[in-house]
């Protein structure tokens, strides 16, 4: 990984060493990573000053291990030559350091902004120091959608604003009677500045936030989070904790598999399926208020601490899956139901391999992830279910696979849980439940800021990181933080799953007929919030 002319990697945090590079030798050092197994796990930018830093980490896992390449270049003209010919996620994190913090990736095939929309001034980065306030904004040109002509091929928009309760995106469909063409999805429409809304939070206390990226996955982000500080702080919890963190995101793992299984049932028309799994996924929201004091588990994980209330009824997650399995055969017993889903919206193995899905959407395509295997923080009995069709089937069962496994683990971690439920080594405030029910009533996520253009902290000499891995019921979520001597945050980059996923859903869906949208799509059932930071 390192050759005579550059810095040798240096021990950073768990698992983890950092290396200088410049930036014409960046392609060959991530290359060499590749070779060796790693993935990109995240792209980071800083502002610090007179320069811009950027971070790649990548993850390799079993065992454990994180590399971190680190290029700076000059604020007034900064320029990383681009990776998209090695990594199609590099290819997005580039855009991504393109539109907020105006770094340009040289040679990148498709330059053109990802999360930046039309009413974003051009040349405002928003993530700089010295953005400001944001400029009017304007319709300044339209959206680069590719056309797709020929006799009979005609579009489909859709959104971004939906019928029901569901959060904006925008589908444009080009159609051949009804087989799909091409689909381009188009996101971004809720996006929140949640990173900058970090900056300057108290490292001990902004789990809050975090547990508010995505609402179906608090307890993953906020242990995520927490996770990313105890690295920087270099705090350790003993295995006691770690196990009834474990816990709390297995029950997180329950709840939104059972509610999908029910979904996509009802999406063909079985709507019988969908009564059934709302009434255990109320069961497992119940039991998860009764275990954390929080509906949506929020409040029970911080940075170096974790606090149940209660231990749930091992019987009882035995009978829901019981229940499950066979709500999900007799939907599977529909001959209706098969149809639909077999063969439908088809991402093969190597599509997920180079796009670097995560999650169910992978292992549902025979790419076998999982970061409590790659990256754990105590040894687990975890069975990694998978299946290799990469179809509507094919993810529907790895769901209900994962109900049966996850139902496993969680009653393992009960029953060698011992008498203590409460860990902390923080020393300092927190939220409990009955705090973070208070903060959704107050709608006070962090600070009275909505959009990036705040600025960056300056970071001192001090300044530590830390890198916070876990594997979130969509798949795995990396947060990585820095933290100033004061023990303020400085920096939060957060990657959902669902980031590495969404490629995914148009390619799929790429000879799928456009009645199999609604069911495919939430096959993959992909974070627009976690994705729209």
């Amino acid at each position: 990984m390192t050759t005579s002319d550059t810095p040798r990697a240096v021990p950073v945090g768990a698992h983890r060493v950092a290396q200088h590079v410049a930036p014409d030798a960046l392609a060959t050092e991530v290359a060499g990573l590749l070779d060796a197994g790693f993935r990109l796990g995240l792209v980071a930018a800083h502002d610090d000053g007179p320069t811009l830093r950027v971070v790649y980490l990548f993850l390799a896992g079993a065992p454990d291990r994180r590399v971190e390449l680190v290029v700076t270049v000059p604020v007034e003209d900064p320029r990383v030559p681009t990776l998209a010919a090695l990594s199609f996620p590099a290819s997005r994190f580039e855009r991504e350091l393109h539109d907020l913090f105006g770094i340009v990736p040289e040679g990148h095939p498709l330059p053109r902004r990802l999360i930046r929309h039309a009413h974003w001034p051009a040349g405002w980065y928003p993530m700089r120091r010295d953005a400001g306030e944001p400029p009017p904004f304007t319709e300044t040109e339209p959206y680069p959608f590719v056309p797709v002509e020929g006799a009979g091929v005609y579009e489909i928009p859709v959104g971004p604003v939906h019928a029901g309760v569901i959060e904006p995106g925008h589908f444009r469909f080009s159609v051949v009677g009804e087989s799909i063409l091409k689909l381009k999805a188009r996101l971004w429409f809720t996006h929140r500045g949640v990173e900058t809304l970090f900056v300057g939070l108290d490292a001990r206390d902004a789990v809050h936030l975090a547990e508010r990226i995505s609402g179906d996955s608090a307890a993953a982000h906020g242990l995520a989070h927490s996770l990313a500080v105890e690295d920087a702080l270099g705090w350790t919890l003993p295995d006691e904790a770690h196990r009834l963190r474990a816990l709390v995101v297995e029950l997180e793992r329950l709840v939104n598999h059972v509610a999908d299984i029910g979904a996509l049932a009802n999406d063909v028309g079985f709507s019988l399926a969908l009564a059934h799994t709302q009434r255990l996924r109320e069961e497992l929201l119940r039991l998860s208020a009764a275990t954390t004091g929080h509906r949506l588990l929020r409040g029970a994980i911080g940075p170096g601490r974790v606090t149940l209330r209660s231990l749930p009824d091992p019987a009882q997650l035995e009978r829901i899956a019981a229940d499950l399995t066979e709500i999900a055969d007799l939907a599977l017993a529909n001959t209706v139901i098969r149809d639909r889903f077999t063969g439908t919206a088809v991402l093969t193995r190597a599509q997920a391999r180079d796009l670097g899905c995560l999650g169910y959407v992978a292992r549902a395509s025979g790419v076998g992830t999982d970061a409590r295997l790659e990256h754990p923080t105590t040894t687990l009995p975890v069975t990694v279910v998978g299946h290799p069709d990469g179809d509507v089937l094919s993810r529907f069962l790895v769901r209900r696979d994962e109900v049966v496994a996850s139902t496993r683990l969680a009653t393992a971690l009960i029953r060698s849980a011992g008498e203590c439920l409460s860990f902390d080594v923080s020393g300092g405030p927190h939220r409990d439940a009955d705090d973070a029910r208070a903060v959704d009533r107050a709608a006070e996520a962090a600070r009275p800021r909505d959009l990036d253009g705040a600025g960056a902290a300056v970071p001192s000499a001090q300044v530590r990181s830390g890198v916070g891995i876990v594997e979130g019921w969509r798949g795995t979520v990396v947060h990585r933080v820095e933290v100033d001597d004061a023990g303020l945050l400085t920096r939060a980059k957060v990657v959902d799953p669902s980031w590495f996923n969404w490629p995914g859903l148009p390619i799929a869906m790429v000879d799928t007929i456009v009645p199999d949208f609604p069911v495919a799509n939430k096959s993959f059932n992909l974070s627009y919030a976690g994705n729209d930071l």
